[in-house]
């Protein structure tokens, strides 16, 4: 079990949005949390289609690997979404998939009431912002504890490493994770 679960929404392996999600690991980490991330990339992940199984079962009735994800989550004590930033926006699969996970939670357990986390936006130029307050309509209607940094949670690149020369959004996603930590810490105890 991973005290904290990273979703990295880039369908990329070694880009930027899971070059970033690794130093927030190893600030979570240093903050003596263990996390797991998962990837969406190769998924089909569909939208959700409001049949309210979720209602009855505490799963969701499509089967494309999200229910997979739900068992994961439910476990853990933090949730941290990063997402590229594709025309000014989050990913579509990722709003398909947290959507899902939200209507899950609401509809049986509550499992991510009180769960530390945030959101993380990478991109070239712009959408960060708007990245960010769309993914974190996630996290206030779930009654989710939002953890802030030094700024908002965004970093600048474009080609696989670009992200590295962004060492004021970098030091932005230590600091995020770092809070992230402390602040399970503090619920835990």
């Amino acid at each position: 079990m991973a005290d904290v679960i990273l979703i990295n929404a880039s369908p990329r392996s070694g880009g930027n949005t899971e070059q970033v999600l690794e130093e927030c690991s190893k600030a979570l980490h240093a903050g003596g949390c263990s996390t797991r991330v998962i990837s969406l990339r190769g998924k089909q992940i569909q939208s959700c289609i409001a049949c309210y199984t979720c209602k009855k079962t505490g799963k969701c009735a499509i089967d494309d690997g999200v229910n997979e994800m739900i068992d994961e989550i439910r476990q853990a004590d933090g949730l941290i979404i990063g997402s590229p930033v594709y025309f000014g926006t989050a990913r579509g699969d990722l709003m398909s998939a947290i959507q899902r996970i939200g209507m899950v939670s609401r509809g049986s357990d509550q499992f991510l009431s009180r769960m530390v986390g945030g959101p993380v936006a990478v991109a070239r130029r712009g959408g960060h912002t708007a990245t960010i307050q769309e993914l974190l309509m996630f996290y206030l209607i779930n009654d989710m504890i939002v953890c802030g940094s030094t700024y908002w949670n965004i970093v600048f690149g474009k080609e696989p490493g670009e992200v590295q020369q962004d060492t004021e959004g970098l030091d932005t996603i230590r600091r995020f994770g770092e809070n992230v930590a402390y602040c399970i810490n503090q619920v835990k105890k």
